[in-house]
C-alpha cells in the first residue's frame, strides 16, 4: 500500500456482479488504459497482466467490502474507497447533462482520486479474526430478521383457523410455540389430544407454570369450539407446518452462529474491553468490536467515530436558515448495535438513565434520546478503545465530576453508586 503522493497513475474501479469497467489515467489527467474484463479467476489474471505496468498504481472504487475490493488488495493496489453519493456528484461532475454509463463511471472516479485524492484514506487490509467475525455477526442480524419475518407469515397463517394457539402463546419467538404447530397441526387435532398429551407437551417444553398452566389448559379444552371451513383449515395449516419447521431449522442455525461468533470474541485481545461496556452483553459487544475493527488510527476523533455511527446529527446552515436532522449517511451495521446498547446501558447505569430521562424530558422521542445517549457513550467508547483500558464506573463517575457534567448533577445518591 502506498501513500497518494507515492502514486504514478490513477484507476477508477466501476465494479458489477458479472464485469468490471477500469479507466487509469496519468498525473496529467491522459487515459492511458481502459479495458473491461469479467469477475473470474481469468479476468482477474487479465487484470493483473494490464495494470503491472503501473507500479504505483492507486484504485477508486465505489464499496469497502466485497470479493472485487479482496481480489484489488491482493493485486498490491492501494484501494482508495469512495462513498457512493460522493461518487455519483463526481460523475455529475464530468456529465452536468445526467448522462451515466460504466465507462463514465469509471473515468470519474479515477480522475477524482488524481485531483482530489490527496485528503482521502486508503483502505487497510481487515484483521482476518475481525473480517471473520463482523461478517457472522452481520449474518446473525440478517437471520434474526428472517426470523422475524417468518414469526409474522406464521401468525398471519394461524389467524385464518387457529385462534387458540395465537392466545397460548404471546411471544412467537420460542421454540415450544413452533412445537404445538408441528405437534397438533389444527384446532381439532389439539382438541382430541386430551389432557394427559396437553400436560406432556407443557412438561416436555418447559411451560409448566402454575400462573398460566391451568389457562392454556383451559384453551387446548375449547380449541374446536369455533371451527373454519375445512379448505381454508387444511390449506392454512400445511402452511403453517412449514413456517414452524423452517424456524425450528433457523432457531438451530443462530445457535450455531451463536457459538462461532462467541468463540472468535473470546480470542481476540479486546473482547475483555467491549466486554466490560454497560448493557453490551454477550451479543452486542461482539458486534461493536467487529464493527470498529482494529485499527485505531482510522478514528483520529470521538467525532468521526460518532459520525459512522450515525449517532452525530447533521447540521445545514445557509443565511438565516438553520435545521438540525437525524445523520443517514453512516454505517447502518455500527448505528443498530450502538443504539442497542445505548438503550440497554440504561439499565445498567444510573448515569445513562438519568441522562436519557433529561433528554425525554426535553420533548425528544424515544428514538432520538437513545440516538444523544448513544452519541455520548461512543466518547467513552472512543477514549477507552485508544487506551486499551476497560470501564471503570468509578472513574467515568469522578470525571463527571470534575468537569461539572451537569449529569452527575441530577443523579441521586443510589444512582450515583450505579454508574
Amino acid at each position: 500500500m502506498k501513500n497518494w503522493n507515492e502514486l504514478t497513475h490513477y484507476a477508477g474501479f466501476d465494479w458489477a456482479g458479472d464485469h468490471h469497467d477500469v479507466v487509469i489515467v496519468d498525473p496529467a489527467g491522459q487515459r492511458v488504459a481502459q479495458f473491461r474484463f469479467e469477475h473470474s479467476a481469468e479476468g482477474w489474471e487479465q487484470f493483473r497482466q494490464q495494470t503491472q505496468a503501473y507500479a504505483g498504481l492507486g484504485v477508486a472504487v465505489e464499496t469497502r467490502s466485497g470479493a472485487a475490493v479482496e481480489e484489488l488488495l491482493r493485486s498490491d493496489c492501494t484501494v482508495f474507497p469512495v462513498q457512493p453519493k460522493a461518487a455519483a456528484r463526481y460523475r455529475e461532475r464530468k456529465a452536468p447533462s445526467g448522462v451515466k454509463n460504466d465507462e463514465l463511471d469509471a473515468w470519474a472516479l479515477a480522475d477524482a482520486l488524481r485531483l482530489d485524492g490527496r485528503s482521502w484514506r486508503a483502505l487497510v487490509p481487515e484483521n482476518p479474526m475481525i473480517q471473520e467475525l463482523r461478517l457472522l455477526c452481520r449474518d446473525e442480524v440478517a437471520l434474526i430478521q428472517q426470523r422475524t419475518a417468518l414469526v409474522n407469515q406464521l401468525r398471519a397463517a394461524l389467524r385464518e383457523y387457529y385462534d387458540t394457539a395465537l392466545q397460548a402463546f404471546e411471544d412467537w419467538t420460542l421454540p415450544a410455540a413452533w412445537a404445538l404447530i408441528v405437534q397438533f397441526p389444527t384446532p381439532e387435532e389439539l382438541a382430541k389430544a386430551g389432557k394427559r398429551k396437553w400436560e406432556k407437551f407443557l412438561h416436555v417444553h418447559k411451560l409448566w407454570r402454575p400462573e398460566t398452566a391451568q389457562k392454556r389448559l383451559a384453551l387446548f379444552a375449547h380449541a374446536a369450539d369455533w371451527k373454519r371451513s375445512a379448505p381454508v383449515t387444511r390449506a392454512k395449516s400445511r402452511l403453517a407446518v412449514s413456517l414452524a419447521k423452517m424456524l425450528q431449522m433457523l432457531s438451530r442455525q443462530l445457535d450455531e452462529y451463536r457459538a462461532a461468533i462467541e468463540a472468535l470474541f473470546q480470542q481476540h485481545p479486546d473482547h475483555d474491553l467491549f466486554g466490560s461496556l454497560p448493557g453490551a452483553g454477550g451479543k452486542l459487544a461482539p458486534r461493536l468490536m467487529s464493527e470498529l475493527g482494529t485499527d485505531r488510527a482510522r478514528f483520529a476523533t470521538p467525532q468521526s467515530l460518532q459520525c459512522l455511527a450515525g449517532m452525530a446529527p447533521v447540521s445545514f446552515q445557509s443565511g438565516q436558515i438553520h435545521r438540525v436532522r437525524m445523520r443517514r449517511c453512516c454505517n447502518p451495521h455500527l448505528r443498530h448495535a450502538v443504539h442497542l446498547w445505548a438503550d440497554c446501558s440504561r439499565a445498567m447505569c444510573g448515569w445513562a438513565q438519568a441522562y436519557y430521562k433529561a433528554q425525554r424530558e426535553r420533548g425528544k422521542s424515544h428514538a432520538c434520546a437513545v440516538r444523544c445517549l448513544g452519541h455520548r457513550w461512543l466518547e467513552v467508547l472512543w477514549k477507552m478503545w485508544q487506551t486499551q483500558t476497560r470501564y471503570d464506573g468509578d472513574l467515568h463517575a469522578r470525571n463527571q465530576q470534575k468537569h461539572g457534567s451537569w449529569v452527575i448533577k441530577i443523579l441521586t445518591p443510589s444512582a450515583i453508586k450505579s454508574v
